[in-house]
């Protein structure tokens, strides 16, 4: 990309910030996940909340997913805080905003954000604008994934992989191939013992059932019509044998089921996650 576009944030990455924003405004509390930074950074149109992708009851299940995974993640870095890890990697980070939004956990651990170079330095431009800036926790790590190793420039923005770690990779899984995911997964794998990755996982749409496989259907329609097609699907099984080969040590998965379990139980407005997605965590 060239000129502008080539420091825009990514389509998808503005619509999670945006869903985050409408899980506030749109359902009802008790709320996953709190965050009004998104919204902030992208300012979109007066009349966001008009569009067809911002529809208050076709999307609650992929709204209520996509809270769901970054409160999964919250608390399990938390938890790892607590128990002594010092680093998170975050890759293909797009608007995250838990370094602004949760001070706590960004001056207990060392925050790595890794992305494209263009809607990163955006993000950072907008950060600036918003008054809010780069804390002394974070660390923005640009990286052209087509031309560079993401791995060399983490380890070259500080992180040591000899030190344990949290590293999680949500929404990108299903648009690179089963090669890709593999070597990745082979990659993260090598880090020190006691570290955990967090990747989410499409299923196989035959895994899905006939009332969501219409929400699924349209979502793949989005990503061809973007250039970017879902290429990658794994059934619960598949993955974490694929993480034990890769070369975890553990490896279990978390379906939409337990997070609804975990965070939506004995709500009025049936919010649960869409049942596609999945979260695969291991460890080393």
């Amino acid at each position: 990309m060239t000129g502008d576009q080539a420091i825009e944030p990514e389509h998808t990455a503005e619509r999670v910030a945006l869903w985050r924003a409408l899980h506030l405004e749109a359902d009802a509390p008790p709320h996953v996940l709190r965050d009004e930074i998104g919204l902030r950074l992208v300012d979109p149109a007066r009349d966001w909340r008009e569009r067809p992708d911002m529809d208050p009851d076709s999307t609650r299940p992929m709204r209520a997913g996509i809270v769901a995974r970054a409160r999964f993640i919250e608390d399990l870095i938390t938890e790892q805080a607590d128990a002594g890890v010092g680093q998170y990697v975050l890759l293909g980070a797009g608007l995250d905003t838990l370094a602004q939004r949760r001070p706590e956990i960004a001056s207990a651990v060392t925050i790595f954000e890794v992305d494209q170079p263009g809607p990163q330095e955006w993000k950072r431009r907008r950060l600036d604008e918003v008054g809010l800036g780069v804390p002394p926790g974070l660390r923005l790590v640009p990286v052209d994934f087509e031309a560079e190793s993401w791995w060399e420039r983490l380890t070259a923005a500080g992180f040591d992989p000899l030190r344990p770690a949290v590293v999680a990779s949500t929404g990108v899984s299903m648009y690179l191939t089963d090669a890709a995911n593999t070597a990745t997964l082979q990659r993260i794998s090598t880090l020190a013992p006691g570290s955990t990755l967090v990747m989410t996982y499409m299923l196989p749409i035959d895994r899905v059932d006939a009332d969501e496989r219409i929400l699924r259907e349209f979502a793949e329609r989005g990503a061809r019509s973007s250039g970017t097609p879902f290429i990658s699907f794994y059934d619960p099984e598949q993955i974490r044998a694929l993480a034990l080969e890769s070369g975890f040590t553990a490896a279990r998965t978390i379906s939409a089921g337990d997070l609804t379990g975990r965070y939506f139980r004995d709500r009025s407005d049936g919010m649960r996650p869409a049942a596609s997605e999945e979260l695969l965590v291991a460890r080393t």
